[in-house]
């Protein structure tokens, strides 16, 4: 359905002199410098996939997204979408995606949803029969009827999210690009907009392009991810293959019986780690030790933990995606220091 290939974007950006004159001769005489936000960007997306795009802030993401929306324009490379150029066939093509972004809405704000879909039903010249479908399918999974008839400046953000996420899709677009479609909301509402999604991408066969700094995003919806940092590839692949190649992290968690017994424990010494490879938090009782089983195997950490101090009681568990992107990232910095 996605075929990106080696697309890069640069920009031209001014730079100034600092004081009176310097502004002057920044209007008269600019001088430029290239800046490159994407660095030959390469991926693929299936028919049906939801794919998790993700990144540090900075990182070239949305720039990626704006391209392959239509708004900027590659630099070189190029981007084909359902067999369309964003770029040559824009008219014909925004028709057949939709775009959420998590910090900005497309819906009229002292407007009622119910006008406001109304208002899209005309512009994408949607049949009333197809409407009233899909605002039948949208209201079970999104539960938009306890607010539909309320202006959106009413509305709370899960909510105005839920509405966002109904307008993008009103139009059976084959293609939906989320771009932090739970920012700031809390956990019970990421979890029914998750529900959405998914039930969307199961009814619908919708691709689905998902940015999000929120891991849990990318765990519970997508079964293959594109990584990208500085503008530049730095992992493609399924998150079962992320943490087989960077989840060598474990967490050991467990009760001290006395507070003191935790003085005992010196992983770093015993098991020779770096800083990196070792991290210990205790909260009185409570303690929590992260750690490289490539370089201190489990086996062995939790026998010096039973043999060295008082345990009451201890258990072991795979790292979270999250550190495991932390410490892709920090490779990442390493390599280019």
């Amino acid at each position: 359905m996605i075929y990106v290939e080696n697309i890069r974007k640069e920009f031209k950006k001014t730079i100034k002199q600092p004081g009176l004159l310097g502004s002057f001769k920044s209007l008269f005489n600019p001088k430029t410098e290239k800046v490159v936000a994407v660095d030959d960007i390469s991926f693929n997306v299936g028919k049906g996939e939801i794919l998790g795009f993700i990144g540090p802030n900075g990182a070239g993401k949305s720039t990626v997204i704006k391209m392959l929306t239509g708004i900027l324009t590659p630099t070189s490379g190029s981007c084909t979408i359902n067999g369309q150029n964003p770029q040559k066939d824009r008219k014909k093509y925004v028709r057949e995606i939709g775009v959420v972004f998590g910090q900005r809405t497309q819906l009229w704000w002292d407007l009622p949803l119910t006008e406001t879909y109304a208002v899209l039903k005309e512009i994408y010249e949607v049949e009333d029969t197809a409407y009233k479908r899909k605002m039948a399918f949208l209201n079970e999974v999104l539960e938009l009827d306890g607010f539909i008839k309320s202006p959106v400046r009413t509305l709370s953000l899960g909510q105005r999210m839920r509405a966002d996420i109904a307008a993008s899709l009103l139009h059976s677009p084959k293609v939906l690009f989320l771009d932090e479609p739970t920012i700031g909301l809390d956990i019970v509402v990421k979890d029914n907009i998750r529900k959405a999604i998914a039930a969307i991408n199961a009814e619908e066969k919708t691709t689905v392009i998902l940015t999000t700094h929120d891991l849990g995003d990318i765990e519970t919806l997508s079964k293959r991810i594109v990584m990208i940092d500085k503008g530049r590839n730095v992992f493609e692949g399924t998150v079962s293959d992320l943490k087989e190649s960077y989840g060598q992290m474990r967490q050991l968690n467990f009760e001290l019986e006395r507070a003191e017994e935790l003085e005992k424990l010196d992983y770093k010494s015993r098991f020779n780690l770096s800083d990196d490879d070792i991290a210990l938090k205790s909260d009185g009782l409570s303690c929590e030790v992260r750690f490289n089983s490539a370089h201190a195997p489990v086996s062995e950490v939790v026998s010096y933990t039973l043999a060295t101090a008082k345990v009451s009681d201890i258990s072991v568990k795979d790292a979270d995606i999250e550190e495991i992107i932390r410490r892709l990232y920090q490779k990442g910095v390493e390599a280019d220091a």
